[in-house]
């Protein structure tokens, strides 16, 4: 049943870890995996080392522009309307447009806001239905709750790490960084309960729940690694048992 063995070597005094996996037996990776995140937890860097470990594709921004080719919208576009909240009135509308099909005079009609989030949406699907993949951000998991091979993720991390994380990679004071994360978290919670009837962040709305800070980035990806490859190895037994 066990198809990898995992040795990890820990520095106490700096949160860092060490992993090898090693596989023993060849895994078929099927999975979806979908990440939510907190600002600055270092979820996208999470879920692209956790893609190049199985060797598939990692979509955050990626997604977005994507969205656009297909949709025919121009990328700034749908980078202007990426996990922003919309008012409960658009939601219902939207929502029964999407649950419903919509047609060509309903999507013509359709606010811009309305036809970012099905573009978002089609795409998704699109991406899920080409093969395992890591797909961050924009409510992935419940345009994905359908799918039986999705694991959804969140990441979260402790507040003065992701103070420290974002004001490097901005260059902004401590102060300022704080309020980006705040502002962004906001953001974030406010799309994703909006659109999916669960409340972003709290550990009912995902399979897995991480704290960065905890195990660091690179061991973060390595308990999801290990997470999906032992899923994958009990249910490829289930099925053999049946």
């Amino acid at each position: 049943m066990v198809d990898f063995l995992l040795n990890i070597t820990y520095n106490e005094n700096t949160k860092n870890a060490s992993y090898q996996v090693q596989q023993k037996v060849g895994v078929c990776m099927n999975t979806i995996i979908t990440i939510g995140r907190q600002f600055g937890s270092a979820g996208r860097e999470i879920g692209e080392k956790v893609a190049e470990y199985f060797g598939i594709k990692c979509y955050d921004k990626e997604l977005l522009i994507r969205a656009a080719q297909e949709s025919g919208f121009c990328e700034e576009m749908i980078q202007n309307h990426d996990e922003r909240p919309t008012n409960s009135f658009l939601y219902n509308l939207v929502m029964d447009t999407y649950s419903f099909g919509y047609n060509a005079s309903s999507f013509v009609d359709m606010p811009i806001s309305h036809k970012v989030f099905l573009a978002q949406f089609d795409t998704i699907k699109k991406i899920a239905d080409e093969g395992p993949c890591v797909i961050v951000g924009r409510c992935a998991d419940y345009a994905l709750e359908s799918y039986p091979n999705v694991v959804s993720i969140f990441i979260r991390a402790d507040m003065e790490d992701r103070i420290r994380r974002v004001a490097t990679r901005l260059d902004l004071t401590d102060a300022k960084a704080k309020d980006l994360i705040n502002k962004t978290d906001k953001k974030r919670a406010s799309y994703y309960n909006y659109y999916t009837n669960k409340k972003w962040g709290e550990a009912a709305s995902y399979e897995l729940c991480l704290n960065s800070s905890e195990l660091g980035v690179q061991g973060t990806a390595k308990a999801i690694e290990q997470y999906i490859l032992l899923k994958e190895s009990i249910e490829k037994e289930a099925r053999n048992i049946v």
